[in-house]
């Protein structure tokens, strides 16, 4: 009887181990997930967000300046675009066509281009969408879309280089003062 009461207490005692060495590896499984969440929720969490890249508005102040910068840049954009136009543009009415607005795409350009303007405390908004102006060609006889009051007004003109089936490629920005007489 004896011996059948130690076997008893005895599996009883290895029921109680094996029922500790469960509860204990659970417990290291639990800690290592735990541990390695917390090193891949900290790997997320100090990537730093890829630096949003802008467009530069260009003036004949920052001009040099821009030039430089996007010399030093490691890459560069497919086409490239001079601008050749004037930067203040007069109309004498607010409907009625510039009497110097001019755009042109020089031949030396890659690509065709089309620009929006926009007044610069509006750039959802845009005052002239022009039509595509292809390389070698020029715009004038503009007009704005939308027709201004009597003023000065800082604009942005925003142009656009397309590739051929007029996907945008690449934008410059460019400052235009326009000028309503009456």
């Amino acid at each position: 009887m004896s011996t059948a009461k130690s076997n008893q207490v005895r599996k009883k005692g290895e029921k109680r181990k094996e029922g500790k060495g469960k509860t204990v590896g659970i417990i290291i499984l639990v800690v290592v997930i735990l541990v390695l969440g917390g090193i891949i929720l900290y790997l997320l969490l100090a990537q730093k967000p890829e630096e949003e890249r802008r467009n530069v508005v260009v003036t004949p102040d920052n001009v040099e300046e821009v030039i430089q910068q996007m010399a030093e840049e490691d890459f560069v954009d497919p086409g490239y675009y001079t601008v050749r136009m004037n930067y203040d543009w007069h109309f004498a009415t607010g409907d009625a066509v510039s009497s110097d607005a001019y755009v042109e795409n020089l031949a030396e350009n890659t690509n065709a281009v089309y620009l929006d303007l926009f007044l610069t405390s509006d750039e959802e908004n845009a005052i002239y969408k022009s039509p595509v102006i292809p390389v070698g060609s020029s715009l004038g006889d503009i007009a704005l879309d939308t027709a201004l009051d009597a003023g000065t007004y800082d604009c942005v003109a925003v142009y656009h280089l397309v590739d051929d089936d007029q996907n945008t490629i690449s934008t410059l920005r460019v400052t235009v003062t326009v000028i309503v007489e009456g």
